[in-house]
Protein backbone atom coordinates (compact mmCIF):
# COMPACT_ATOMS: atom_id res chain seq x y z
CA UNK A 1 0.00 0.00 0.00
CA UNK A 2 1.44 3.39 -0.98
CA UNK A 3 1.10 6.49 1.16
CA UNK A 4 0.97 10.09 0.04
CA UNK A 5 3.25 12.59 1.77
CA UNK A 6 1.43 15.50 3.39
CA UNK A 7 2.58 19.00 2.54
CA UNK A 8 3.79 20.32 5.89
CA UNK A 9 6.04 23.00 4.38
CA UNK A 10 3.27 25.57 3.91
CA UNK A 11 -0.50 25.92 4.20
CA UNK A 12 -3.07 26.72 1.54
CA UNK A 13 -3.91 30.43 1.51
CA UNK A 14 -6.08 31.93 -1.24
CA UNK A 15 -4.79 35.34 -2.24
CA UNK A 16 -8.31 36.79 -1.87
CA UNK A 17 -8.36 36.14 1.90
CA UNK A 18 -5.16 37.80 3.11
CA UNK A 19 -4.48 41.09 4.86
CA UNK A 20 -3.22 43.71 2.42
CA UNK A 21 0.45 44.19 1.67
CA UNK A 22 1.54 47.83 1.35
CA UNK A 23 4.89 48.35 -0.36
CA UNK A 24 7.13 51.35 0.37
CA UNK A 25 5.85 54.56 -1.20
CA UNK A 26 2.51 52.77 -1.68
CA UNK A 27 3.88 51.15 -4.82
CA UNK A 28 1.57 48.56 -6.29
CA UNK A 29 4.03 46.04 -7.73
CA UNK A 30 7.42 45.11 -6.30
CA UNK A 31 9.70 43.98 -9.14
CA UNK A 32 13.10 42.34 -8.96
CA UNK A 33 15.49 40.94 -11.56
CA UNK A 34 16.61 37.42 -10.68
CA UNK A 35 20.02 37.18 -12.38
CA UNK A 36 21.32 33.61 -12.45
CA UNK A 37 25.13 33.52 -12.10
CA UNK A 38 25.99 29.85 -12.41
CA UNK A 39 28.96 27.56 -12.85
CA UNK A 40 28.74 24.36 -14.88
CA UNK A 41 31.12 21.41 -14.75
CA UNK A 42 32.80 20.44 -18.01
CA UNK A 43 32.36 16.69 -17.44
CA UNK A 44 28.69 16.63 -16.34
CA UNK A 45 25.55 17.02 -18.49
CA UNK A 46 23.37 20.02 -17.71
CA UNK A 47 21.09 22.59 -19.33
CA UNK A 48 21.46 22.15 -23.08
CA UNK A 49 20.46 23.98 -26.23
CA UNK A 50 20.76 20.78 -28.32
CA UNK A 51 20.30 17.30 -26.81
CA UNK A 52 22.28 15.50 -29.51
CA UNK A 53 25.63 15.97 -27.73
CA UNK A 54 24.40 16.39 -24.15
CA UNK A 55 25.83 13.06 -22.94
CA UNK A 56 29.29 13.56 -24.43
CA UNK A 57 32.34 14.36 -22.31
CA UNK A 58 33.38 16.98 -23.08
CA UNK A 59 30.24 18.41 -24.63
CA UNK A 60 31.79 21.39 -26.40
CA UNK A 61 28.53 22.52 -28.02
CA UNK A 62 26.37 22.79 -24.89
CA UNK A 63 29.14 23.63 -22.42
CA UNK A 64 30.31 26.43 -24.70
CA UNK A 65 26.75 27.78 -24.96
CA UNK A 66 26.48 27.90 -21.17
CA UNK A 67 30.00 29.30 -20.75
CA UNK A 68 29.15 32.27 -22.98
CA UNK A 69 27.21 33.68 -20.02
CA UNK A 70 30.04 34.55 -17.60
CA UNK A 71 32.53 35.28 -20.40
CA UNK A 72 30.40 37.64 -22.51
CA UNK A 73 26.66 37.70 -21.88
CA UNK A 74 26.60 39.02 -18.33
CA UNK A 75 28.70 42.06 -19.22
CA UNK A 76 26.22 43.04 -21.91
CA UNK A 77 23.37 42.62 -19.40
CA UNK A 78 25.21 44.70 -16.78
CA UNK A 79 25.34 47.60 -19.25
CA UNK A 80 21.57 47.46 -19.61
CA UNK A 81 20.93 47.15 -15.87
CA UNK A 82 23.22 50.12 -15.25
CA UNK A 83 21.51 52.17 -17.95
CA UNK A 84 18.20 51.87 -16.10
CA UNK A 85 19.57 52.05 -12.56
CA UNK A 86 18.48 48.52 -11.63
CA UNK A 87 20.17 46.41 -8.97
CA UNK A 88 20.19 42.67 -9.61
CA UNK A 89 19.20 39.92 -7.21
CA UNK A 90 21.92 37.40 -8.03
CA UNK A 91 21.21 33.68 -7.73
CA UNK A 92 24.81 32.66 -7.16
CA UNK A 93 26.36 29.22 -7.33
CA UNK A 94 29.14 29.15 -4.74
CA UNK A 95 31.47 27.68 -7.39
CA UNK A 96 30.73 30.74 -9.54
CA UNK A 97 31.83 32.95 -6.65
CA UNK A 98 35.17 31.14 -6.74
CA UNK A 99 35.65 30.92 -10.52
CA UNK A 100 34.41 34.37 -11.60
CA UNK A 101 35.85 36.98 -9.19
CA UNK A 102 35.42 39.74 -11.77
CA UNK A 103 31.64 39.20 -11.69
CA UNK A 104 31.65 39.37 -7.89
CA UNK A 105 33.64 42.62 -8.05
CA UNK A 106 31.18 44.11 -10.54
CA UNK A 107 28.25 43.12 -8.31
CA UNK A 108 29.83 44.57 -5.18
CA UNK A 109 30.38 47.86 -6.99
CA UNK A 110 26.66 47.90 -7.80
CA UNK A 111 25.37 46.71 -4.43
CA UNK A 112 23.69 43.63 -5.84
CA UNK A 113 21.79 41.28 -3.55
CA UNK A 114 23.44 37.84 -3.30
CA UNK A 115 21.34 34.70 -2.87
CA UNK A 116 22.70 31.20 -2.36
CA UNK A 117 21.97 29.02 -5.41
CA UNK A 118 23.72 25.79 -4.49
CA UNK A 119 27.26 24.91 -5.42
CA UNK A 120 26.90 24.33 -9.18
CA UNK A 121 23.96 23.90 -11.53
CA UNK A 122 25.50 20.66 -12.75
CA UNK A 123 24.50 18.93 -9.48
CA UNK A 124 20.97 19.18 -8.08
CA UNK A 125 19.91 19.45 -4.45
CA UNK A 126 18.50 15.98 -3.88
CA UNK A 127 19.00 12.65 -2.06
CA UNK A 128 21.02 14.02 0.86
CA UNK A 129 20.64 13.03 4.47
CA UNK A 130 19.99 15.87 6.90
CA UNK A 131 23.60 15.84 8.04
CA UNK A 132 24.96 15.76 4.50
CA UNK A 133 22.74 18.63 3.47
CA UNK A 134 23.72 20.74 6.47
CA UNK A 135 27.39 20.29 5.59
CA UNK A 136 26.66 21.11 1.95
CA UNK A 137 24.60 24.22 2.72
CA UNK A 138 27.11 25.47 5.27
CA UNK A 139 29.86 25.29 2.67
CA UNK A 140 27.73 27.07 0.06
CA UNK A 141 26.72 29.88 2.41
CA UNK A 142 30.20 30.33 3.88
CA UNK A 143 31.81 30.42 0.41
CA UNK A 144 29.42 33.12 -0.80
CA UNK A 145 29.85 35.10 2.42
CA UNK A 146 33.63 35.01 2.05
CA UNK A 147 33.46 36.12 -1.59
CA UNK A 148 30.88 38.91 -1.18
CA UNK A 149 31.49 40.06 2.39
CA UNK A 150 27.92 39.33 3.47
CA UNK A 151 25.94 36.24 4.30
CA UNK A 152 23.12 35.54 1.85
CA UNK A 153 19.60 35.99 3.17
CA UNK A 154 17.84 34.07 0.41
CA UNK A 155 18.08 30.70 -1.29
CA UNK A 156 17.14 29.17 -4.62
CA UNK A 157 18.17 25.59 -5.30
CA UNK A 158 19.78 24.54 -8.57
CA UNK A 159 16.78 23.96 -10.86
CA UNK A 160 14.68 25.01 -7.81
CA UNK A 161 15.49 21.77 -5.95
CA UNK A 162 15.15 21.23 -2.22
CA UNK A 163 14.77 18.41 0.26
CA UNK A 164 12.10 18.41 2.94
CA UNK A 165 14.81 19.54 5.38
CA UNK A 166 16.07 22.50 3.34
CA UNK A 167 13.97 25.34 4.88
CA UNK A 168 14.81 24.30 8.44
CA UNK A 169 18.51 23.98 7.66
CA UNK A 170 18.56 27.35 5.92
CA UNK A 171 16.90 28.94 8.95
CA UNK A 172 19.56 27.34 11.14
CA UNK A 173 22.19 29.02 8.95
CA UNK A 174 20.51 32.42 9.28
CA UNK A 175 18.69 32.67 5.95
CA UNK A 176 15.12 33.93 5.89
CA UNK A 177 13.56 33.17 2.51
CA UNK A 178 13.44 30.80 -0.46
CA UNK A 179 12.44 31.29 -4.10
CA UNK A 180 11.87 27.64 -4.98
CA UNK A 181 8.09 27.50 -4.60
CA UNK A 182 6.75 29.40 -7.60
CA UNK A 183 3.12 29.22 -6.51
CA UNK A 184 2.20 32.79 -5.60
CA UNK A 185 2.26 36.49 -6.49
CA UNK A 186 2.95 37.51 -2.87
CA UNK A 187 5.40 36.42 -0.21
CA UNK A 188 3.98 34.02 2.37
CA UNK A 189 5.17 32.32 5.53
CA UNK A 190 6.44 28.77 5.50
CA UNK A 191 5.72 26.55 8.47
CA UNK A 192 9.39 26.78 9.42
CA UNK A 193 9.59 29.72 11.89
CA UNK A 194 11.23 32.78 10.39
CA UNK A 195 11.20 31.42 6.83
CA UNK A 196 9.11 32.81 3.99
CA UNK A 197 8.64 32.15 0.30
CA UNK A 198 9.26 35.06 -2.09
CA UNK A 199 7.78 34.75 -5.60
CA UNK A 200 10.01 33.60 -8.45
CA UNK A 201 8.91 32.49 -11.91
CA UNK A 202 9.47 29.53 -14.21
CA UNK A 203 7.12 31.21 -16.71
CA UNK A 204 8.50 34.77 -16.83
CA UNK A 205 11.91 33.21 -17.27
CA UNK A 206 14.15 33.57 -20.31
CA UNK A 207 15.33 29.96 -20.35
CA UNK A 208 11.96 28.26 -21.00
CA UNK A 209 10.56 31.24 -22.93
CA UNK A 210 13.32 31.48 -25.51
CA UNK A 211 13.73 27.72 -25.44
CA UNK A 212 10.16 27.47 -26.73
CA UNK A 213 10.85 29.87 -29.57
CA UNK A 214 9.69 33.17 -28.05
CA UNK A 215 11.00 36.09 -30.11
CA UNK A 216 12.57 39.25 -28.73
CA UNK A 217 9.49 41.43 -29.38
CA UNK A 218 7.25 38.76 -27.86
CA UNK A 219 9.47 38.71 -24.76
CA UNK A 220 9.05 42.47 -24.31
CA UNK A 221 5.28 42.14 -24.68
CA UNK A 222 5.19 39.29 -22.15
CA UNK A 223 7.01 41.46 -19.61
CA UNK A 224 4.50 44.27 -20.22
CA UNK A 225 1.52 41.92 -19.99
CA UNK A 226 2.78 40.45 -16.71
CA UNK A 227 3.27 43.85 -15.14
CA UNK A 228 -0.04 45.23 -16.36
CA UNK A 229 -2.04 42.32 -14.95
CA UNK A 230 -0.22 42.36 -11.60
CA UNK A 231 -0.77 46.12 -11.42
CA UNK A 232 -4.49 45.58 -11.96
CA UNK A 233 -4.52 42.79 -9.36
CA UNK A 234 -2.78 45.02 -6.81
CA UNK A 235 -5.54 47.57 -6.37
CA UNK A 236 -6.00 46.55 -2.72
CA UNK A 237 -2.82 44.60 -1.95
CA UNK A 238 0.69 44.67 -3.39
CA UNK A 239 2.05 42.02 -5.74
CA UNK A 240 5.53 40.76 -6.68
CA UNK A 241 6.91 40.35 -10.19
CA UNK A 242 10.11 38.40 -10.69
CA UNK A 243 11.93 38.52 -14.02
CA UNK A 244 14.29 35.52 -14.22
CA UNK A 245 17.30 35.90 -16.51
CA UNK A 246 20.32 33.80 -17.52
CA UNK A 247 23.38 35.43 -19.09
CA UNK A 248 23.86 32.61 -21.60
CA UNK A 249 20.31 33.20 -22.85
CA UNK A 250 19.35 36.87 -22.63
CA UNK A 251 23.01 37.86 -22.82
CA UNK A 252 23.13 36.80 -26.47
CA UNK A 253 23.82 39.74 -28.77
CA UNK A 254 20.60 39.55 -30.79
CA UNK A 255 18.49 39.69 -27.62
CA UNK A 256 20.25 42.66 -26.00
CA UNK A 257 17.96 45.38 -27.33
CA UNK A 258 14.87 43.49 -26.20
CA UNK A 259 16.14 43.15 -22.66
CA UNK A 260 16.88 46.86 -22.74
CA UNK A 261 13.36 47.62 -23.94
CA UNK A 262 11.84 45.47 -21.19
CA UNK A 263 13.94 47.13 -18.49
CA UNK A 264 13.18 50.59 -19.87
CA UNK A 265 9.46 49.82 -19.67
CA UNK A 266 9.72 48.66 -16.06
CA UNK A 267 11.89 51.59 -14.99
CA UNK A 268 9.31 54.04 -16.40
CA UNK A 269 6.32 52.74 -14.43
CA UNK A 270 5.03 55.19 -11.78
CA UNK A 271 3.59 52.63 -9.33
CA UNK A 272 6.53 50.24 -9.27
CA UNK A 273 8.98 49.39 -6.48
CA UNK A 274 12.02 48.31 -8.52
CA UNK A 275 13.99 46.54 -5.82
CA UNK A 276 15.70 43.29 -4.80
CA UNK A 277 14.35 40.05 -3.43
CA UNK A 278 16.23 40.78 -0.17
CA UNK A 279 14.32 44.04 0.31
CA UNK A 280 10.99 42.41 -0.54
CA UNK A 281 11.60 39.70 2.05
CA UNK A 282 12.78 42.21 4.65
CA UNK A 283 9.73 44.41 4.18
CA UNK A 284 7.33 41.48 4.37
CA UNK A 285 8.97 40.01 7.48
CA UNK A 286 9.06 43.27 9.41
CA UNK A 287 5.80 44.98 8.43
CA UNK A 288 2.92 44.08 10.77
CA UNK A 289 -0.26 42.75 9.18
CA UNK A 290 -3.30 41.16 10.75
CA UNK A 291 -3.28 37.37 10.47
CA UNK A 292 0.00 37.49 8.45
Amino acid sequence: MTTTAQNRLFDYSPITERPPIIWPGRARVAVYIGLNVEHFMIDRPSTSIWPGTADLVPDALNYGWRDYGPRVGIWRMIESLDRHGIRASVLLNSDAATHYPQIIKAGLERDWAWLAHGRTNSILQTDMTRGEELTFLTDVVDTIAAATGRRPRGWMGPALTETFNTPALLAELGLSYVLDWTNDDQPYRLNEPGMISVPYSVELNDLPLFGKGTTGPEFVQIVKDQYEQLHADSEHSGRVMALALHPFVTGQAFRAKYLDQALAYLAAQPDIWLTTSDEIAEHYLHTPREHA
